[in-house]
């Protein structure tokens, strides 16, 4: 990868993203947790969420990326409180086609992940940026089975 290759992969608009992540830190009493890690980078993304009538009512994310993965996780901070995990895995998997099979942007309110486009031609950067969407549909499927294993007890 050439200089002019990393400056204008790391455009002004993906650093502004990752100065301005929402919802950083960590519940006090999540319902449900994931940790994502990228083996080829060492970047790791935390969630916690609470969920209320299946829907993302608390969400914190522990941040430790790179600039896009960063980026990635404000995308998701920005989007997530109000989601079902439905939609959640949609933005997933639609991220997953934008970077790896040329698909295009994910709809709203995931669309901000369009500044990552130049990202499709790094594949070694996928993974980090993948984190925070993998990981807010994992902590929400873990708050979803605490919850039905809670009720299960009752």
């Amino acid at each position: 990868m050439s200089d002019s290759d990393l400056i204008k992969l790391y455009s002004g608009r993906i650093l502004e993203l990752a100065a301005d992540i929402p919802h950083l830190g960590r519940l006090p009493a999540p319902q449900g947790t994931a940790r994502k890690r990228s083996p080829l980078c060492g970047s790791t993304v935390t969630v916690d969420v609470v969920l209320k009538d299946g829907r993302i009512a608390e969400f914190a994310q522990d941040v430790k990326a790179c600039a896009l993965g960063q980026a990635s996780a404000a995308v998701v901070g920005r989007a997530a409180i109000g989601l079902n995990r439905a939609e959640v895995e949609a933005a997933r998997d639609g991220l997953r086609a934008m970077l790896k099979d040329g698909g295009p942007v994910p709809a709203p309110p995931f669309d901000g992940f369009e500044v990552l486009t130049p990202a499709r031609d790094y594949r070694n950067r996928h993974a980090s940026i993948l984190l925070a969407i993998e990981a807010t549909a994992e902590a929400m499927a873990a708050a979803e089975a605490a919850t039905a294993a809670g009720h299960a007890e009752s």
